[in-house]
């Protein structure tokens, strides 16, 4: 389940020099290599296998509160804790969470999400389908708008690392299940793979005709993980009393200045919907019942991943630049052991 694994004498950093202008490229980002750090009391030492790439670095790169320059990129990584002095968590356990795209971290429990002891499935996984982005999916929907049958539930960015497992809940439930994604390659993917009932690539064709086609009803569900025109179009298609769940923005590369639309409000009152937002790490305590959830529907066969896997630190600056191009074609990680 864990990797082979180097420990180099050194901690190689990727650090955010420069405040991005939208998009985090990979000249914002320098690598360093610096002393392997040491723990202190209730602190463990990680050493970092899997570096994640996910949308949410774009907002915590743009936020100096978060993200000094200067520092180690914030980042959530997969790793095998190395030493530990935290009750509780033993040498060798696997962690992920917000460790930096770094090899060796020092952490604390407000900075771990998930503690596997004994793990269900490899390592990388940890990192996607049974991390932060399937631990999303399944909490968004289970809070927000639990999926059941009869139900026409539609989903942006449906071969993402969320999308892909959103889709795959709810078809579980026995909802039917619209996806939207940004090429054909991952339409026919959420469709043989994901088991989405109809895909459309938004980029090709008359997205507003293709939801009216797919749902002359109305959408009960609407997972949006782009925000941007691609809502704008989605909202018109719900059905009364919908929901609508904010995951993410990825559509709008800056919100400074905010940008302007056609207004929604009208349509959030005459079809009385409820517009919610979900923030993941708002949830952190409940990393560990959803993993077991989605540990079961793995091991049914019930659930699908794909990951998107590259190796080497020298990719890592690049990574973010990579995903919101679309260039990956699953989870984006970077196997730095």
């Amino acid at each position: 389940m864990i990797p082979t694994y180097s420990m180099p004498p050194v901690n190689r950093c990727v650090i955010l020099i420069r405040r991005p202008d939208g998009i985090p490229l990979a000249r914002d980002f320098a690598i360093e290599e610096r002393p392997r750090p040491r723990i202190g009391n209730g602190q463990i030492l990680v050493r970092n296998l899997y570096l994640s790439a996910d949308p949410v670095q774009r907002g915590w790169a743009a936020n100096p509160a978060i993200s000094p320059t200067g520092e180690t990129m914030r980042a959530l990584t997969v790793g095998v804790v190395l030493e530990s002095r935290l009750p509780g968590i033993s040498e060798g356990a696997l962690v992920h969470g917000i460790f930096g795209w770094q090899d060796y971290a020092v952490a604390s429990t407000a900075d771990i999400l998930s503690h596997i002891a004994e793990p269900r499935a490899r390592a990388s996984a940890f990192a996607g389908v049974l991390g932060m982005p399937g631990v999303t999916a399944w909490l968004a929907l289970a809070d927000l708008a639990p999926p059941a049958p009869g139900q026409t539930i539609l989903v942006s960015t449906a071969a993402g690392s969320v999308g892909s497992v959103v889709g795959q809940i709810a078809r579980a439930a026995g909802a039917r299940v619209i996806g939207l994604t940004g090429s054909d390659d991952k339409a026919a993917r959420c469709r043989g793979r994901y088991g989405y009932d109809l895909v459309f690539n938004y980029r090709d064709g008359d997205l507003a005709s293709a939801l009216a086609s797919a749902a002359p009803h109305g959408f009960d569900t609407f997972f949006d993980n782009t925000g941007g025109w691609i809502a704008d179009v989605a909202i018109r298609h719900m059905a009364r009393y919908g929901r609508i769940i904010q995951c993410g923005t990825a559509a709008t590369a800056s919100w400074s200045p905010p940008p302007s639309g056609p207004r929604p409000e009208r349509e959030v009152l005459t079809r009385v919907l409820t517009w919610s937002g979900f923030y993941i790490f708002d949830h952190a305590a409940r990393f560990a019942e959803a993993i077991e959830r989605l540990s079961d529907l793995m091991n049914a066969g019930a659930l699908s991943y794909d990951e998107d896997i590259e190796t080497g630190f020298a990719i890592v600056p690049g990574a973010l630049e990579a995903i919101f191009a679309g260039a990956n074609t699953g989870k984006k990680l970077i196997f730095i052991g």
